[in-house]
């Protein structure tokens, strides 16, 4: 069984839906599993928490559309539902839409409207929804933010007409929110306001949760049958230590399985309250909030000072990157020491940078020959003061290059976000690359 939960627009509610959806099934007694539409790292958190279970991410531009279905196969063929929520709008984000993700997969959607301030327009554009495409199976709607019983009878009576099926309907709660700050929502290891128990109810009283179900089970099966991964031969026993905790959390689960299939043993280690590293073959530094946590990373001058001394291999992304530069002023303008691996300071500014990017590597590194080309993405509201030439970078929608990242014999670290589920022999370059 399973369906994608999308959205006319982004800020529609979804994520709380499906958080309230996971958990409502979840005590019927039904192994859930769930899944996130794109490249996100916040809210595939909340799902986990929700569905307690792992969240995976579906991204057709970092895995390519046979490796994103063999992930969905592979990680829900011994669920009994998969809940899938969709980024942005339902056909926003082109070839790698939720929309894209939902004919893939064949999976039914149900639309999420936020009908606040409006009546009879929610049916028009369900049915705009519904015949833009007629090869996604678009299964019913569930309107957000309705403010009485009679503005729900209004879109009810209409979306009768245009023979949609309403599915639920939920009353506005400023109860019913999730803390957001620059890069989105909050992540769920920075906060414990997160009541699923008052969710559960408000959805269990407001949408037919056995219509969802009925919804779910009619998704036709899937062909099981992939094989991209006999061909990847595992490595010789590789120690890699990843750097987690509430500044360091962005990491997609199913990349860092796929270190373990090759023969990685992943310890974990906090930057935060860790006093060195742990002894490791490799490191990886991955994104997260280190501008939240500046004063404290900074406080931890015996793990800096460990990393300083660190000649091992490093693989750093995003706030890992800019955790390894000389100094990061934050989100106030407060300037903070760093490890100094990398000579350039980090500050934060008001506008992001957002969007997928093709990398191709202007030297040899840990994860590449020169000339090799990575997809990746980036989003982060951080600059360099100024940055080596790791990477020539490569907008594929607009065609615009720029350069960036810093490259060492043992150091890799950019903007750039990676899946080593997307990029297998990459995975297999980076656990066997020699230290120094």
């Amino acid at each position: 069984m399973r369906l994608l939960i999308a959205g006319a627009s982004s800020s529609s509610g979804k994520t709380l839906i499906t958080c309230g959806l996971l958990t409502a099934l979840r005590e019927r007694g039904l192994n859930v599993c769930a899944y996130k539409t794109g490249p996100d790292y916040i809210d595939p958190g909340h799902l986990r928490l929700a569905g307690k279970c792992e969240a995976y991410n579906l991204d057709t531009w970092l895995m390519t559309q046979d490796l994103t279905r063999e992930l969905f196969i592979r990680t829900s063929h011994n669920h009994d539902i998969a809940l899938i929520e969709g980024a942005m709008g339902l056909y926003d984000g082109g070839e790698n839409s939720c929309a894209e993700i939902a004919k893939l997969l064949n999976a039914p959607v149900i639309l999420i409207i936020n009908a606040k301030s409006m009546g009879e327009s929610a049916a028009a554009i369900a049915m705009g929804f519904r015949d833009y495409d007629r090869n996604i199976n678009l299964a019913g709607v569930i309107i957000n933010n309705v403010g009485s019983a009679s503005h729900v009878k209004i879109i009810s009576d209409s979306l009768k007409r245009v023979n949609i099926k309403l599915l639920g309907s939920i009353k506005r709660d400023d109860s019913l929110t999730l803390k957001e700050r620059h890069l989105g929502l909050i992540p769920v290891t920075e906060h414990d306001s997160f009541n699923l128990a008052n969710l559960k109810h408000v959805i269990e009283s407001s949408i037919n949760i056995q219509e969802i179900i009925n919804i779910a089970k009619s998704a036709p099966d899937l062909n099981l049958n992939y094989d991209s991964c006999e061909n990847i031969c595992p490595v010789n026993h590789v120690r890699v230590a990843v750097a987690r905790d509430k500044a360091f959390s962005f990491y997609y689960p199913e990349s860092l399985e796929f270190l373990e299939s090759l023969g990685a043993e992943l310890i974990y280690f906090s930057p935060l309250s860790d006093k060195t590293l742990p002894e490791s073959d490799i490191y990886i530094f991955g994104g997260g909030f280190p501008e939240i946590f500046a004063g404290e990373l900074a406080e931890n001058k015996s793990m800096l000072e460990s990393i300083r001394n660190c000649r091992k291999n490093i693989l750093a992304e995003c706030g890992g990157f800019m955790y390894l530069c000389r100094s990061l002023q934050d989100i106030n303008g407060k300037k903070f020491s760093m490890a100094g691996l990398i000579e350039s300071e980090s500050f934060m500014t008001s506008r992001p940078v957002i969007g997928y990017l093709e990398a191709r590597a202007l030297s040899d590194n840990i994860l590449c020959s020169k000339g090799e080309i990575i997809r990746g993405h980036e989003f982060h509201y951080s600059r360099m003061s100024h940055e080596s030439k790791a990477f020539e970078f490569t907008r594929p929608r607009t065609g615009n290059k720029y350069t960036g990242g810093y490259s060492s014999q043992n150091i890799l670290a950019s903007y750039l976000h990676i899946n080593f589920f997307g990029n297998k022999k990459l995975a297999e370059n980076f656990l066997t690359s020699s230290t120094v």
